[in-house]
């Protein structure tokens, strides 16, 4: 069989059609209130301790039970196989959700985060790659996990680039002891996590802080009012030296970049133009038809006058 590149839409297989497809099923076969019952202990917020008993009672699948499921989704869209495939790993999804309780957050909301994960992974998982769904899946689970963890750790996001989010899932495990982290510790665990160690120090000033109210309590007096951020926090934007200053350097770089572009040639000067202070941008390609040269001589010439114009500016 051709294996096909199928991705689809996130919003093609919700919890709430696989859910629909369950109950609706269900109803046919029983339609007496302990059915009912049966279908609130797979909401996790709802009891979580029926919910980890009733998907623990689920059946985990065969290989090859898997296998057919996936294929019946992957080439047929049937809902049905998708909403089986989820449910036979939930018990997985809870697994992985309880290694981030030291986070402070509820493990319910990890635990649903997680199943958005799982639904996901369920969706582009392709069955010829030759790989069980368990396998597939745990990237997509630990992604929403980590997602919702920084998003709601804190009010302000601790975490945005790349080596601030490695640093922010291990930081903790990778120190040896409590307190803060010598330099001959910083530049381990720099090391061992491959970021830098003034990204280490900022990150663990980071976690180690506290959300604080910019304007501190209601009832607070006259001395614990002082503390709060709003009485010691300056606003510098109407600060007169400062605006001073701030058109005193914005006069000095236009006056400096004038006098640069009047000592280029008029070539070069028409490129910068053109490239650059222009409403309407050139392209490389309009300056090379206009001056009957290549795109790349016009690039070099462009290079050659920024260059210049840099060493006039700072001379």
């Amino acid at each position: 069989m051709t294996t096909k590149d199928i991705y689809l839409d996130t919003d093609e297989l919700e919890l709430d059609e696989l859910q629909d497809a369950d109950e609706d099923s269900s109803t046919a076969r029983q339609g007496s209130s302990k059915q009912v019952a049966v279908t609130d202990t797979m909401v996790p917020g709802h009891d979580l301790g029926a919910y980890v008993t009733a998907v623990n009672r689920i059946a985990i699948l065969s290989a090859e039970e898997e296998r057919e499921l996936a294929n019946r989704y992957f080439y047929q869209q049937d809902l049905d196989a998708a909403r089986k495939l989820v449910l036979a790993h939930l018990r997985f999804v809870v697994h992985v959700a309880r290694s981030y309780s030291g986070y402070g957050l509820s493990e319910a909301d990890l635990i649903q985060e997680g199943n958005v994960g799982l639904m996901k992974a369920v969706k582009r998982f392709n069955p010829e790659v030759g790989v069980r769904l368990v396998s597939f899946a745990v990237h997509w689970i630990k992604a929403e996990i980590h997602e919702f963890i920084l998003r709601n750790w804190r009010i302000v996001k601790v975490a945005t680039t790349k080596a601030q989010r490695k640093l922010f899932f291990n930081l903790r495990s990778a120190k040896k002891r409590l307190g803060w982290l010598t330099q001959d510790e910083v530049d381990a665990v720099a090391q061992d996590l491959g970021v830098d160690a003034e990204t280490v120090v900022q990150m663990e000033g980071r976690m180690g802080a506290y959300d604080a109210s910019f304007d501190g309590p209601a009832d607070a007096d006259d001395e614990e009012a002082s503390m709060s951020p709003a009485y010691y926090v300056e606003d510098n934007r109407y600060d007169p030296a400062r605006s001073v200053e701030s058109e005193d350097w914005e006069k000095t770089s236009t006056d400096g970049l004038y006098v640069a572009m009047k000592s280029l040639d008029e070539r070069s000067r028409d490129i910068l133009t053109q490239r650059w202070l222009s409403d309407n941008k050139a392209t490389l390609h309009d300056l090379a038809a206009k001056y009957n040269v290549s795109a790349e001589r016009i690039r070099q010439l462009e290079k050659n006058a920024m260059d210049k114009v840099k060493a006039l500016m700072e001379a």
